[in-house]
């Protein structure tokens, strides 16, 4: 048994289908079914039922399936950390990102870049919190920050600062010509727009809604907040983000103001495998986030 057949195996598991696997690890379809026999005789069971309309996993391999998935999974991550032990000023620098990020990661790569020219660096949207530890534990990205609090053995969550959630509306909207604080209970009859469920901002912003013991009139559900934004402007509701997204100057329709609620702020953490080996470069980048906010 060795990893070649397993991926062969997995490959096949996934498609049902010998033809479409064969397609997809550009082999002929009778080599891929040679592998699978020769593995099947070596385990001493069948794996797969093949009939004339499909291909069944058979208890053995529903078996061997689950711990190919793990054991491949740690083959690729292991290959990934020996690639980078060579990496000490070049190759990639993968960060996973959330939109409010905007106003300060440009200033800290610039001066990243300074010292390690050479590094190519992918900025990667990763928004909800089932997001984050996929794309940290299956090596996606080197680190990511996001205000999602992972409380998970494996990963290291770094507090980096606070952010309070603002309120965003059209400027021709009766609150956006009101003087100071705007109160919760002034918005529970607002066509509201909110992050979809998964995003912490949504939790975040329900949670304030409930501790006043009123339900916003959820009206439009979004992913992105530029989104959010783009109905502001055409006045089909309202919407609450962190202020840090309107660090830049915003159309003259759109207004913001700030809400009486001291549920409404966040914290955004620094995240990143604490057992996965990092080259000087990453860990450089890490360093420099840690320093600009100290």
């Amino acid at each position: 048994m060795d990893i070649k057949q397993l991926h062969y195996f997995v490959t096949v598991s996934n498609h049902l289908s010998y033809s479409k696997a064969a397609q997809k690890l550009h082999i002929s379809q009778p080599s891929l079914s040679n592998a699978i026999k020769n593995l099947e005789q070596e385990i001493g069971s069948p794996l797969l039922e093949r009939n004339t309309r499909k291909v069944e996993l058979t208890d053995a391999g529903k078996i061997l399936y689950k711990k190919s998935i793990l054991l491949l999974s740690q083959m690729n991550m292991l290959k990934k950390e020996m690639e980078e032990v060579k990496l000490t000023g070049s190759g990639d620098l993968i960060i996973g990102i959330i939109e409010s990020v905007k106003h300060w990661i440009p200033k800290v790569i610039r001066k990243y870049q300074d010292r390690f020219p050479t590094i190519n660096i992918k900025l990667i949207e990763v928004l909800s919190g089932k997001a984050v530890k996929e794309s940290l534990r299956k090596y996606d990205t080197h680190l990511l920050i996001t205000n999602q609090y992972i409380n998970e053995p494996d990963i290291e969550s770094l507090p980096l600062y606070d952010e309070r959630l603002v309120l965003v509306l059209h400027k021709d909207h009766p609150l956006a010509q009101k003087r100071g604080s705007i109160l919760l209970e002034e918005l529970e009859r607002e066509p509201f727009i909110i992050s979809t469920e998964g995003f912490q901002t949504r939790e975040d912003i329900l949670t304030a809604f409930t501790l006043e013991q009123i339900t916003p009139k959820i009206k439009f559900e979004i992913e992105r907040f530029e989104t959010a934004l783009t109905l502001v402007r055409e006045n089909l509701g309202i919407t609450i983000i962190p202020e840090n997204y309107l660090s830049e100057p915003m159309d003259e329709c759109i207004v913001s103001k700030t809400i009486d609620s001291s549920a409404l702020e966040r914290t955004v953490y620094l995240t990143f495998m604490k057992n996965r080996y990092l080259s000087p470069a990453v860990q450089a980048f890490l360093e420099d986030i840690r320093r600009y906010f100290d």
